[in-house]
């Protein structure tokens, strides 16, 4: 069996049969249940479920435990990578990166050090992503070896990391920024007044577009987000997006251009959320690059479909394409990573497209969102 990261071995059937009536019949496992509130489960050395309490039960939505024994814990949560290899769960490229699995592997191999750690997850049909924090500890409980995880959603916690973030210091930056404005205008010459009140009406849209975005994403994470669908041109749209970009503070120093390869299509979508999807992607570009780069941005008709594009320089390293979609991951650092989670939650779930992207040595990074022309 082949793995890219942690064992793919698993127990013989009759060797887990044993393993989960020992677990069960454990003195300890009685205590640790009426002790742990949060989701936990019991794990043999191939990572497998062999026990796990009723609020585990719940989070899974299932109503039996013996459909996840045998199982290793991204099966059960149904990660959308857990499924890609023979070997499951642990074994794919992904999973190098993937918290819960450092945690399990970390304290087998540290059987005395607890392991904590937290992991992101894209789970389910509909691709819902998830914020985790497990700990993990490894013991030898009567001549066995097990793993005791215990799992916490910390979902919410990001979230308001996040949005404590934006609006503490993105949002309050730019505020300061146009505050400082409104302060030079009161001794400002006529020509530099007119510079002052532009470089105003740039900065407060910003401010409107940064807090709109974050509604939207909140709205649309809800199941609340309404769409309006119009008829539109993709030329337009490209325009728009430049405007709308060339003068965010990430843009200094660097220049947006439409390709001359861009096609003028007429399509129906909402251009609100299309602008916030490429916007998203510009962003991302133009953060990516160091000052006198050029991000291009096109159009193309692709499979009887519009395809918008954006394209930098830069080349993503590896642990990045392998966790760029999952929300809360930035390179960015804490209190970061909704860009690229709500470029592929509003392109793929609200707009029905397809959303991707490719990094390689020769030609950059390009960021692609592929819609119905309807």
């Amino acid at each position: 069996m082949k793995t890219e990261f942690a064992s793919p071995e698993r127990a013989l059937p009759e060797k887990l049969i044993s393993d989960i009536h020992h677990a069960r019949n454990l003195p300890l496992v009685r205590e640790l249940t009426q002790l742990i509130s949060d989701a936990f489960a019991i794990l043999n050395t191939h990572r497998q479920i062999i026990y796990c309490n009723a609020t585990l039960i719940n989070v899974l939505g299932i109503d039996d435990p013996e459909k996840i024994y045998g199982l290793r814990l991204g099966e059960a949560l149904n990660c959308i990578h857990s499924n890609e290899t023979e070997s499951g769960c642990g074994t794919t490229a992904f999973c190098k990166y993937c918290g819960a699995v450092n945690a399990m592997v970390k304290s087998q191999n540290e059987p005395d050090t607890l392991k904590e750690e937290e992991f992101r997850l894209v789970a389910g049909k509909e691709n819902q992503s998830f914020d985790f924090r497990i700990r993990a500890k490894t013991l030898e409980l009567l001549n066995g070896i097990f793993t005791v995880v215990i799992v916490n959603d910390i979902s919410n916690e990001k979230r308001r990391n996040v949005l404590e973030r934006i609006f503490f210091h993105d949002i309050l930056n730019t505020a300061g920024g146009i505050q400082g404005l409104i302060g030079l205008m009161k001794e400002a010459t006529e020509e530099e007044l007119e510079e002052y009140l532009h470089l105003a009406e740039s900065s407060s849209e910003i401010l409107i577009e940064e807090i709109n975005a974050q509604r939207e994403i909140l709205a649309a994470e809800n199941e609340n987000l309404e769409t309006k669908m119009s008829r539109l041109n993709s030329l337009d749209i490209l325009s728009s997006v430049i405007a709308v970009y060339k003068n965010h503070q990430v843009a200094e120093g660097k220049s947006i251009k439409i390709s001359d390869k861009a096609v003028s299509m007429n399509f129906i979508s909402d251009p609100r959320l299309l602008i916030r999807i490429i916007g998203n992607m510009v962003k991302n570009a133009l953060e990516a690059e160091t000052a006198g780069q050029v991000v291009t941005i096109g159009s193309i008709e692709k499979n009887k479909k519009i395809q918008f594009w954006v394209h930098n320089p830069k080349v993503m390293p590896e642990e990045v394409k392998l966790q760029i979609f999952q929300r809360s991951f930035s390179t960015k650092g804490s209190g970061r990573g909704l860009g690229t989670y709500s470029i592929k939650l509003l392109g793929e779930r609200y707009l029905k497209g397809e959303v991707k992207f490719e990094s390689q040595k020769d030609q950059g990074t390009i960021f692609s969102v592929e819609l119905p022309i309807i």
